[in-house]
Order: structure tokens, then sequence, then C-alpha cells
């Protein structure tokens, strides 16, 4: 057996019994395998960068992300009982596009089939459709149909707007709202969104991972808002003295991207306001996470927001391609 938190070869000796998560070093990957730990999982991930000073490093093993070496992929994944699945593209940069995650996580699938994984657990989104107008959304339905005919057990797990320690969205909320006495509310803000905690995700998958039906899992949390209510939520929570305006959401966008040109970062696409304006970050299930999305900006307001939370910074800059 390699010692945890050690790359690993083509000839390397897997554990037995192992678990796998794509992306532990990120967001929700790392609360899954965390969630797996606690549970006295042995647990593997599949990453694009090394972190050898992560707290998370010495505890789990590591094998690289990569979806053209088919052998040292699937040597990555003999042995495995379950596989967590959370790798996707927020949005399309350079060679990075939605299509070729869709392809990539094909080879992920047929890989861990030829490999003899028992179940996958695939991290998708709430509300996806083909017919989405949005290839963020049709790219996540395409995956999940993929995901059904892999052969494989499978659960799929689909969140709505996710909220917790480290998050960049709702910490970004909050960063404006530290800074600027106007703050943007695109169209009417009355579309709904239902904030989730990471660790209730987390949750949600290391239970489904240990089942062998297949599902489709709503991941939302008891807290429902409209998108103005919320953002009235996060200022209370860290006493900000900003005011909401309503604005086009074209005006947004130039905002956001203001934002992001001072940041070298993209704070907010076109898509996806579209998407939250279209209502998909609430689910119509009863709901499966039970951590207060208010009771949580209680206890973290007083931090949220002081720094601004880079996407680029933290999943693309000094990674290679996909």
């Amino acid at each position: 057996m390699l010692a945890p938190g050690r790359g690993v070869g083509r000839d390397a000796v897997w554990s037995e019994s192992m678990d796998v998560v794509t992306g532990a070093f990120s967001y929700t990957g790392r609360a899954i395998a965390e969630a797996l730990l606690r549970r006295g999982r042995t647990v593997r991930t599949l990453t694009r960068r090394g972190a050898p000073g992560d707290p998370l490093a010495p505890r789990i093993e590591q094998a690289p992300l990569q979806f053209t070496d088919r052998a040292a992929l699937r040597g990555a994944l003999d042995g495995v009982d379950t596989l967590h699945n959370t790798y996707w593209v927020r949005f399309v940069r350079g060679d990075t596009t939605f299509e070729r995650a869709v392809a990539n996580t094909r080879v992920l699938l047929e890989t861990a089939r030829d490999a003899g994984v028992r179940r996958v657990v695939h991290v998708s989104v709430s509300n996806p459709t083909l017919d989405s107008a949005l290839p963020y959304y049709r790219g996540k339905a395409q995956t999940e149909l993929d995901v059904a005919a892999s052969g494989l057990s499978y659960a799929i797990v689909r969140p709505t707007l996710v909220f917790g320690a480290n998050d960049i969205l709702i910490n970004n909320i909050a960063w404006g709202l530290r800074r600027v006495p106007f703050f943007p509310i695109p169209g009417d803000g009355a579309y709904l969104v239902q904030p989730v905690s990471v660790d209730d995700v987390a949750a949600i998958c290391a239970d489904a991972g240990e089942q062998n039906d297949n599902v489709i899992l709503d991941a939302a949390g008891p807290d429902t808002f409209t998108y103005e209510e919320l953002v009235r939520a996060v200022a209370d929570a860290i006493n900000a003295r900003s005011r909401t305006f309503h604005c086009p959401p074209s005006v947004a966008v130039a905002l956001a991207r203001i934002a992001g040109a001072v940041h070298r970062d993209i704070a907010l696409t076109r898509d996806e306001l579209a998407g939250l304006q279209a209502g998909v970050l609430a689910s119509s299930e009863p709901p499966r996470g039970t951590a207060s999305f208010r009771s949580w900006l209680a206890l973290n307001g007083t931090t949220l927001g002081r720094r601004y939370a880079s996407e680029l910074a933290r999943n693309f800059r000094g990674h290679e391609p996909l």
C-alpha cells in the first residue's frame, strides 16, 4: 500500500477498499473526502495539482486527473469501490469547454467501468435539462445521461447554491457589500435560491455511496430566499450599510466584469446570471440538507467577504489544461 499523500506511478500497488474523489483539494471534493475519512474510508484523489502543504494531503493518496492516458487512469481506479465525481468546468476558458468536459467525463466513466468500480456518485447541478438555453446546464444534463448509461451502479446528486467555508459566490457577494454603497440586484430579484451547506452535500454524497440503488437526489437546504432576500441577509450578517438597487441584467454583468478585471478573475458570466434568474438554484423536492443558511451567516458574518475569492486563481492559474 502506498503511503498517504504520496504521488504514484503506473506500476503502483493500490490500497484495497478504496474510494476515489476527483478534485479533493477543491471545494466540494474536499468536503466529500473529509466526510469519507470521518467514516473510516480510505480515500484517493484524482487531481490536477499536487498540494504538499495542504492539511488534507498526508491523509489521502494522490494520482493525476487526466484523460489521455487511459492505462494510467485505469491503474488509478483499479480496486476502487466508489468513485465520487465532482469534475466539471464553471465556464469556457481556452481549450476548457463544456463539450470537452462532457467528453472527459465519458472517458472517466468508461474507465471506471472497465476497472471494476462498483458505484459512481456523480455531483451534478439542480435542474439540468438537455433543452436548456445555457450550455452549462445542457452539459450537466448530458453527463447525467452518460452516468445512467455507464453500466455502473450510480447516484446523481444535484446541489443547488452551495455555501460554506472558502466558498466563492457568497463570499464575493459579501465582499462587494462591504465595499460599495449601492449593490446591484439584476431584474426584479424575486427569483428563488435555496442554499445548501457544502457539508450537507458531502454527507448526502457519502450516504449515496453506501447504497446500491440507482437514484437522482436533489441536495438543497431548509431555507429558501428570493435573491434579493439572500443579498439582504448577507448584508445584515456582515453589518454592511450597502443599499440594493435594481438594474438590467446587462448592467449587472458589466459591473461584474469590472470587478473581475480588477482581480484578474471572472466574477459572473451572462449565462450564470440567466440561470440564477431562471430559478434553477432551488429544488421542488423536500430539502435533504439540514444546515440553516441564516444560522451559518450569523456564525460567520464577521469574517465573510473580508477578502475577494478568485475562481481563476483557485482553479486555473498554474494548472495544465485537462
